[in-house]
């Protein structure tokens, strides 16, 4: 299933689901209020509410509540994660990334997985324009994919992992590389460099789906970016060094997670300009439109304007 978050024409916003790529279910009102208006209320019973959400089908799509994708408008398909945990879990990027800084590849990287926490209330939908930091004169975009939790967990194992996740969808780390470069010497951060928009969407497809396309510690899934239609960036999430369990792990290791929370896996391969090098393109400016596209989760775009 394809979860989203949409608004109707006369401003309610809902939870739903994606059906026959064309129509949206509002969830709250086919089931008569049996299942919660916001996603993050969804996911605090999550299994219980998967089963109400279940019982509805077969629907007819002529019925009330069953609304066309192109009279309602995607919003981020959820709103305010409770936390937004990003990691570092691609070799590729880690290593590329680090030898154009004139930098040798971190030893401790293959010990243990890292994260840095980032701001889970600046979060953008589909379609949502990202305003550029106006101290900021190299922005870029980061190609990740997310998972978001489903259910509480407390030191889960890497192999327990895959019962704590509700589903996945494409994440839009957007980084200002300047800010992100003055902050870090100090040996901190990121943080300003990155916390004024994170992009997700534009939906969240559940860990059933993708299941088939399981490969190595990943999935089988290319993902794309593109610049203004120009395709700059490929790689593959099977290429992942470290898998969503492993980070789950790490991340859960003396601290309960909670459904609603949000994990990243870090950029893929060639997923950013700060790697490919601005030989090959620009920073980002006012006006660029970036889709990024991973196969199974669709395309998740957003145009770059000033800041106010």
């Amino acid at each position: 299933m394809k979860f989203v978050t949409f608004e109707k024409v006369d401003g309610t916003t809902r939870t739903g689901i994606v059906i026959d790529s064309c129509n949206v279910i509002d969830l709250y009102e086919v089931s008569s209020g049996r299942i919660p208006e916001t996603l993050i209320d969804f996911l605090d019973s999550c299994q219980e509410n998967l089963e109400r959400v279940k019982a509805l089908f077969p629907l007819s799509h002529e019925r009330d509540g069953v609304y066309p994708l192109n009279e309602i408008r995607l919003k981020t398909p959820l709103p305010a994660p409770r936390s937004f945990r990003d990691f570092y879990a691609f070799e590729q990027h880690v290593k590329t990334a680090r030898e154009n800084r004139g930098l040798k590849m971190i030893p401790e990287w293959y010990e243990i997985p890292v994260f840095y926490f980032s701001n889970h209330l600046a979060i953008k939908g589909p379609g949502e324009e990202i305003e550029m930091p106006k101290e900021c004169a190299c922005l870029d975009f980061e190609l990740e994919i997310a998972c978001i939790i489903g259910k509480k967990g407390r030191n889960i194992k890497a192999g327990d992992a895959e019962d704590h996740i509700f589903g996945y969808c494409i994440l839009n780390d957007w980084s200002a590389r300047d800010l992100q470069r003055m902050e870090m010497k100090v040996g901190l951060g990121p943080a300003k460099g990155k916390d004024f928009a994170t992009s997700i969407g534009p939906w969240i497809v559940t860990k059933d789906e993708l299941e088939p396309l399981k490969m190595g510690k990943g999935f089988d899934m290319k993902m794309k970016a593109r610049v203004n239609g120009i395709q700059i960036s490929e790689g593959n999430m099977k290429d992942i060094y470290y898998s969503f369990g492993e980070m789950i792990e790490r991340a859960s290791a003396d601290v309960t997670l909670y459904p609603g929370e949000m994990i990243g896996s870090g950029t893929v391969g060639t997923g950013c300009i700060l790697e490919l090098g601005q030989g090959l393109h620009r920073w980002l400016e006012p006006g660029d439109q970036i889709d990024l596209e991973i196969n199974g989760l669709g395309v998740l775009s957003n145009r770059i304007i000033s800041g106010k």
